[in-house]
């Protein structure tokens, strides 16, 4: 059904062509991604987000440090192992003195080496603990804590020497028993002797006192 009068009701009519304007300027540019634009693309135009300056480098701990750990942990297992072998020796002659009608003497030297059994297996504790005081957490008292366990070492080889110097035969023979006692007491003092050098030096202190800002990652 056609309107009467109307041009295009007619197919003998003949229109001229128009030009195709495009879309309306108001409406906004096709989207691609069924729609969604991805941030800058699309209208109205968008920037893309400014980053500030990158965050400082936090410093980096000292490989002294790492490594002093590391011997620390290596004496805190060395004593260990030690202390539990001088408590099995203590409590067999504690008891052969005991089956053989009792000497002050050699109860006197049960006790004291259960005190030093004790002592060594604190300081081996203390060793762990400042270990992994260094290696987790910065500052002056982990390092203090560290220096500390390890000074205890010292001095417990120091004590070890002069008790084992005091042993009869120790100056009689020079390669007896007693003096493969001593050397043996000495290699074990390297470990803490090296690993406290370690923490006294210059980076190391300066690290812990949170004075460093060559040394970052």
């Amino acid at each position: 059904m056609t309107h009467p009068g109307s041009p295009w009701s007619d197919p003998a009519t003949e229109t001229e062509p128009v030009a195709y304007a495009g879309p309306p300027v108001s409406a906004p540019p096709p989207q691609p991604y069924g729609g969604w634009a991805p941030p800058g693309y699309g209208w109205p135009p968008q920037q893309w987000p400014t980053y500030g300056p990158p965050a400082p480098a936090r410093p980096r701990r000292p490989g002294q440090v790492v490594a002093a750990a590391v011997l620390s942990f290596v004496q805190a297992a060395a004593v260990a192992l030690s202390s539990a072998y001088l408590l099995l020796l203590a409590s067999t002659f504690g008891f052969l003195a005991t089956e053989f009608g009792g000497d002050a003497q050699a109860d006197a030297l049960v006790t004291e080496a259960t005190v030093v059994t004790v002592v060594q297996l604190l300081s081996a504790v203390a060793l762990v603990v400042g270990g992994v005081l260094v290696l987790n957490r910065r500052g002056r008292g982990s390092w203090a804590t560290l220096v500390a366990a390890l000074g205890v070492q010292l001095a417990l080889s120091l004590y070890w020497v002069v008790r084992l110097s005091t042993l009869d035969g120790f100056s009689d023979d020079v390669v007896g028993p007693v003096a493969v006692l001593v050397v043996g007491v000495l290699f074990f003092t390297a470990a803490p002797a090296v690993a406290l050098g370690l923490l006294l030096v210059g980076p190391v202190r300066r690290w812990a006192a949170g004075t460093d800002e060559a040394v970052r990652r």
